[in-house]
């Protein structure tokens, strides 16, 4: 046994420091960014007799009321998941109305801009969800709850465009294989939650974990849930996937929508890994060499990413907009009640 597992301590000597760790991710998001950028070009050239536009140019004529369409598209994912995360708290015990959870949503985005990857908003979800340390864990579960839902949507999705693209698949055949991955997810899900009553019957009784898992139990006798959350993701990776479409319809990058549904997924699930900060770097790598099999200079490419990557921004300070507001309508109740007394 080595001795980090015989020794708590050890293992705890060997942790890197949080200050370490935010440094370290610091520098990954700008070396992928750097390396992102240093593959393009930044002003026009002649290749073969025709001129390639650089990113100033592909930039300065943008369209940017497409861009717009495209981020007012995102926010109202944003929405339809914030409404999803509902569905899935309030049977385990959170009995706020949805507009409840669609505002911490946003406040986990703003939060996600700051920390690693695309999930860092999720713990800060839970915190502000639950009033008590086993309250917040419960919440934790819905968070991850929503969050496999949201993946298994964006891996159907990405899954059968990617299969139709690169089989020619006709519309019946394209259905039967997206009914095949949704059927073999929520097959995942059904069995997962079928086994929480067995794995509670095997803990003794005094264990602290029955109580908990116990209140799990909706999602068991609910089955309809999962696949109602499901749905929900359909709608939302979809939106995004629409979302970024219309950013690269912007920058004059006009693909079929078959295209950004196995596109975005795929970059979406690259950004998940804790590797930079909010996605950076990820997102523009992933989306150059994704759309340059499908002959879009790596300019456009970058650019679209970067379009993507300012929606996500400026959907985050909504957010963080939200955030004070609530913190300073809570104050001035605070101070209200306290004059009262």
């Amino acid at each position: 046994m080595e001795a980090t597992e015989s020794n708590p301590v050890a293992a705890k000597r060997f942790a890197l420091p949080p200050w370490l760790t935010l440094v370290l991710r610091l520098a990954a998001t700008a070396g992928l960014m750097a390396y992102a950028l240093s593959g393009i070009d930044w002003h026009d050239k002649v290749v073969d007799g025709r001129v390639q536009e650089g990113m100033w140019t592909v930039m300065a004529k943008a369209d940017w009321s497409w861009w717009a369409l495209g981020l007012v598209t995102g926010l109202l994912v944003q929405v339809v998941a914030g409404i999803r995360w509902a569905d899935l708290a309030r049977p385990l015990g959170f009995d706020f109305p949805r507009r409840f959870f669609v505002l911490r949503f946003f406040e986990g985005m703003f939060f996600n801009l700051c920390l690693p990857s695309s999930i860092g908003g999720d713990v800060v979800k839970a915190y502000r969800v639950g009033e008590t340390t086993p309250r917040r864990l419960l919440a934790g579960c819905s968070v991850v709850a929503d969050r496999l839902t949201g993946l298994s949507a964006l891996a159907v999705l990405g899954g059968t465009a990617l299969a139709a693209r690169k089989y020619s698949l006709g519309l019946p055949a394209t259905l039967a294989v997206a009914a095949a991955l949704l059927a073999a997810a929520l097959t995942v899900f059904l069995v997962g939650v079928s086994f929480l009553d067995r794995l509670i019957a095997v803990l003794p009784a005094p264990h602290p974990a029955r109580g908990f898992l116990a209140q799990l139990l909706p999602y068991q006798q609910q089955p309809s849930l999962i696949a109602k959350a499901v749905a929900w993701s359909f709608i939302v990776q979809m939106g995004g996937a629409v979302a970024v479409a219309l950013s690269g319809r912007a920058l004059g990058v006009d693909q079929p929508l078959s295209l950004w549904f196995s596109v975005v997924p795929l970059v979406a699930l690259a950004m998940v890994l804790p590797i930079s900060i909010g996605g950076f770097g990820v997102r523009e790598n992933a989306m150059s060499y994704l759309l340059a099999e499908q002959g879009v200079p790596g300019e456009q490419g970058v650019a679209i990413a970067l379009l993507w990557g300012l929606s996500t921004v400026l959907t985050g300070m909504v957010g963080g907009a939200l955030l004070l507001i609530d913190r300073s309508r809570r104050a001035a109740v605070g101070s209200t009640d306290a004059t009262v007394r």
